[in-house]
């Protein structure tokens, strides 16, 4: 090839060329990492381009990917969101049979929605299933209004420029209570509104996504006997029978869900990246029984191997991981018993753990103070789950312990967006989909950040 030629070919043409066995690291198309977090090992074997998994909706009769791409992480660069990096990764998932694409208005601060449009506007419109949101959470009249919501809808076919939308969903049911269903989508007549947007054309599927107080759970799927066709719930090997915080056990949903003849997405799958950071003791029954299965890996067939899942989300920002997805479900294998029973001696050994229920989802950024309040639980969670936690001064490893938390928490969280900023202003507790007390938990790792320091000075 010329040099001339090697300068023209496009991002896309290179991964092509490249093969579907070759190996291809994030870097290469969503540029680096953020400081402190290394890349996993290449993933290297082919990547099936004609062996996804499908499930058809039975009400429509979409032919849906089993796994979906979640556009809540786009890359970034320079603060913006990388176009050019969002679309090799659509195309990547497009050519290798992903055709679900979840977004809404509030993801990565409003830019998700224009920059996922824009990807997929460059491929037919049959190809693909675009998802967004009718997320008018905010704690706003207008917001919350017939006028505000109805605002927010139109926008988001601006934005993603389409003429239709395939999944719309009314966003995170059960966050304030059946009284907060009743005001953002019934007293206004959105519900209403939404069933004749559907009846014109405009949505070709209506649901709705499920976070926090199940009577609200209840009420919505009850109401005025509509047959919803979708609905989008977290589950995963965890929740399923030990949910935390506000979320509710998987089981439940799940099984309502089906018997009112719902599909059921998934979202966190991997709760948050915690099941794909199983420490070794964590992962020895797993790895009985294939040593060489990631534990994401088991996670996503877990998540995917029920009759009622019509996708499972996630939101892969790097190529590997997009890469170790495909694999998955290019064909699903569905766990076997000896299998569930695997993941529920790892699901007891993680139990007793002090975790955080942080989903990174970055529902409560921007931090009017600059906190990284994802980074900071994050850190905290990953030593947590690695059982490294200096805790016991009595204990051999202390002093090493207590060394390694302080300096991976300075590498992972820049010291001016570190816990000890947080002036507990609460902007950030009603955005959290897992009812986290923020403000709470902050001035509890700053506790403990600080006795930390104080005796590598005594």
């Amino acid at each position: 090839m010329s040099q001339d030629n090697k300068k023209n070919i496009s991002r896309r043409d290179f991964i092509k060329t490249l093969g579907a066995g070759a190996v291809v690291t994030s870097a290469a198309l969503a540029g680096c990492k953020p400081k402190g977090q290394t890349n996993t090992s290449s993933i290297t074997g082919e990547v099936p381009t004609d062996k996804m998994t499908y499930r058809t909706n039975r009400h429509t009769g979409d032919k849906v990917s089993l796994l979906g791409y979640g556009c809540m992480r786009w890359p970034m660069k320079d603060g913006e969101v990388d176009q050019d990096a969002v679309n090799d990764l659509v195309d990547y998932a497009l050519d290798h049979g992903i055709n679900y694409f979840d977004t809404a208005p509030g993801y990565l601060r409003g830019l998700s929605e224009a920059a996922t449009g824009a990807a997929l506007k460059r491929h037919p419109r049959e190809k693909y299933f675009i998802a967004t949101k009718l997320s008018n959470m905010a704690q706003d009249k207008y917001a919350r209004s017939r006028e505000g919501s109805i605002a927010m809808y139109r926008q988001s076919f601006e934005r993603m420029q389409i003429d239709y939308i395939d999944y719309y969903l009314l966003h995170s049911i059960g966050g304030d209570n059946v009284a907060g269903v009743k005001e953002r989508f019934v007293d206004n007549g959105m519900i209403d509104f939404l069933l004749e947007e559907k009846e014109a054309g405009r949505i070709r599927n209506l649901g709705w996504s499920f976070h926090g107080d199940v009577e609200a759970f209840d009420y919505l799927l009850a109401y005025n006997n509509i047959q919803w066709d979708f609905a989008m719930i977290q589950l995963n090997y965890m929740d399923w029978h030990h949910a935390t915080g506000r979320n509710v056990n998987a089981e439940y949903l799940y099984t309502e869900l089906e018997k009112k003849n719902v599909p059921a997405i998934v979202m966190e799958p991997l709760l948050g990246g915690r099941l794909s950071r199983l420490n070794s003791l964590s992962q020895a029954p797993l790895r009985q029984l294939h040593p060489d299965d990631t534990p994401a890996k088991w996670a996503f067939r877990y998540a995917g191997s029920p009759d009622n899942i019509l996708t499972v989300l996630s939101g892969m920002t790097y190529l590997e991981h997009l890469q170790e997805n495909i694999r998955t479900y290019s064909p699903l294998e569905p766990l076997t018993p000896a299998e569930y029973d695997a993941l529920e001696e790892v699901t007891q050994l993680m139990l007793n753990d002090d975790f955080i229920p942080c989903t990174e989802c970055q529902y409560c950024m921007p931090c009017p103070y600059g906190i990284d309040i994802p980074g900071v639980f994050s850190h905290y969670n990953r030593v947590v789950n690695e059982q490294r936690m200096p805790e016991d001064a009595g204990d051999p490893n202390y002093r090493k312990y207590r060394r390694q938390f302080l300096i991976g928490y300075d590498r992972s969280v820049e010291g001016t967006r570190q816990a000890n900023h947080c002036i507990g202003c609460g902007i950030c507790k009603p955005e959290c989909p897992q009812r986290i007390p923020i403000p709470d938990e902050m001035n509890r790792i700053d506790e403990f950040v600080e006795k930390l320091r104080l005796e590598g000075k005594i």
